[in-house]
């Protein structure tokens, strides 16, 4: 089993290694977007976050870390709002709820999505293999909504047509984070939910 990338600290308090890294997830966001990885320091990410260097580096160890915990914490999002879903028998109003929880986390995490596919690459080799196996596993959170409603028949589908699908899904609802400057001007994010769920179920013959 691959084993997690794990991000050292010195402290013990698990509520308060989630608390500051929290800040320092929003902090580091902020300055990713405005000024882009390489020309963020950790001093500035700490500033940002409201406490000194020493104690940032409590927390992790380098600015790769900090990188990498932007990206955990979209796939751990994600993967709340989605994993009941699956539990289900798969039917297409199980794809209309997935669908809708995964946006509303774009939508909530506009910033941290763009950050991430912007500076991923930036992260060292254990890092980045983790967060592509995060991506996999959160297309195959859909996959095997797309597969149970093919298996009680709402959807007819191959099984190649369900994971290309599910790839599609996954990216469809990126575009709210990378096009928002062009589509909050003419849509609401739930006008877009509904035409992006309308648009994907008449693709799949619904």
């Amino acid at each position: 089993m691959e084993k997690k990338h794990e991000v050292q600290t010195s402290v013990k308090d698990e509520s308060l290694i989630e608390k500051r890294r929290l800040q320092i997830i929003r902090a580091a966001v902020t300055l990713f977007k405005e000024k882009g990885f390489h020309r963020t320091t950790t001093r500035e990410i700490a500033k940002e976050a409201g406490f000194s260097i020493g104690t940032l580096y409590e927390y992790i160890r380098t600015k790769e870390d900090v990188l990498y915990l932007v990206c955990d914490s979209i796939y751990n999002e994600v993967h709340d709002k989605l994993s009941q879903i699956t539990l289900e028998n798969g039917t297409i109003e199980d794809l209309k709820t997935a669908i809708r929880h995964y946006y509303g986390v774009i939508d909530d995490m506009q910033d941290e999505f763009v950050v991430m596919y912007q500076e991923s690459k930036s992260l060292p080799k254990s890092a980045l293999e983790y967060v592509y196996k995060k991506e996999l596993e959160m297309v195959e959170l859909f996959h095997k909504i797309l597969v149970g409603c093919t298996q009680v028949g709402e959807l007819k589908l191959t099984n190649a047509q369900a994971k290309l699908y599910a790839h599609t899904l996954v990216v469809q609802g990126q575009m709210w984070a990378f096009r928002r400057w062009a589509l909050r001007k003419e849509f609401s994010m739930e006008q877009f939910s509904d035409l992006q769920i309308e648009f994907v179920l008449n693709g799949m013959g619904k």
